[in-house]
């Protein structure tokens, strides 16, 4: 019989995308009056390894990555998910553009062996967890050697979370969460 064991905390990461890089800029001090202090954010990056969101927020999306310093328990990602979807939603009202939608939060957490995100949308590769929200391991942490690892894609992981620079995105934000937790 295996033994119930607790859970280190987790480190909350967010995805958000837009055409207009002030709304980026807004939803991330919306994030800290929410989540508490950033400890990593990213440049702003060019959102391009997929046409899906033209439809709905137009062309040239921009993105930006960030973490926050405070752990979550693995399990509030689905509340944090449904705070995300309120937030796009009270966003695209307010912010009146032309686009159906101005702006994507996708949260996730991260831990020493995975990156996980969380969805509304279900596939064969996640997770229910309750409230209309899935999980999905979109990254394995693998050693390559005893001193040395790196994230890993799967074959459902997406093409933009596949690529080496967002790899490596999440090998930096490990290397700050592994010096939150003090294991591994």
């Amino acid at each position: 019989m295996g033994i119930i064991q607790e859970r280190d905390p987790v480190k909350l990461v967010t995805s958000i995308f837009s055409r207009d890089k002030n709304l980026i800029d807004s939803v991330i001090k919306m994030l800290v009056d929410k989540f508490g202090k950033i400890d990593f954010e990213t440049e702003l990056l060019d959102f391009n390894q997929t046409d899906y969101y033209e439809k709905e927020m137009g062309k040239t999306l921009l993105r930006k990555f960030v973490s926050f310093e405070g752990l979550i328990e693995p399990n509030s990602i689905s509340n944090i998910k449904i705070y995300t979807n309120e937030l796009e939603k009270n966003i695209s009202q307010s912010w009146k553009t032309e686009e159906k939608r101005d702006v994507n939060i996708d949260p996730g957490y991260l831990s020493l062996s995975k990156l996980v995100l969380a969805s509304t949308k279900d596939f064969y590769h996640r997770i229910y967890l309750n409230h209309g929200i899935y999980a999905e391991i979109t990254l394995v942490f693998k050693k390559e050697t005893r001193s040395k690892g790196s994230f890993q894609p799967f074959q459902c992981t997406y093409p933009d979370y596949a690529s080496q620079e967002y790899r490596s995105i999440f090998n930096q934000i490990r290397k700050i969460y592994k010096g939150n937790v003090k294991i591994g």
